[in-house]
């Protein structure tokens, strides 16, 4: 099962600040994500894949 991520996890992981992730979510370029409880969460195989596809379309 996943971990669910938070905000300041996943800008960690990252490596941007959380001012920044919440940048990316404005415009949409921040791995996909949802509400919880009225939190947003990250699933981390989702982070772990907005990474890997990044590397991915870098080598293309």
């Amino acid at each position: 099962m996943d971990r669910i991520l938070f905000l300041d996890e996943v800008a960690e992981r990252l490596r941007r600040t959380p001012a920044q992730l919440r940048w990316m979510l404005h415009t949409g370029s921040a791995p996909k994500s949802a509400m919880i409880a009225g939190r947003r969460c990250w699933r981390e195989s989702d982070v772990e894949k907005f990474i890997a596809d990044a590397f991915a379309d870098a080598q293309s």
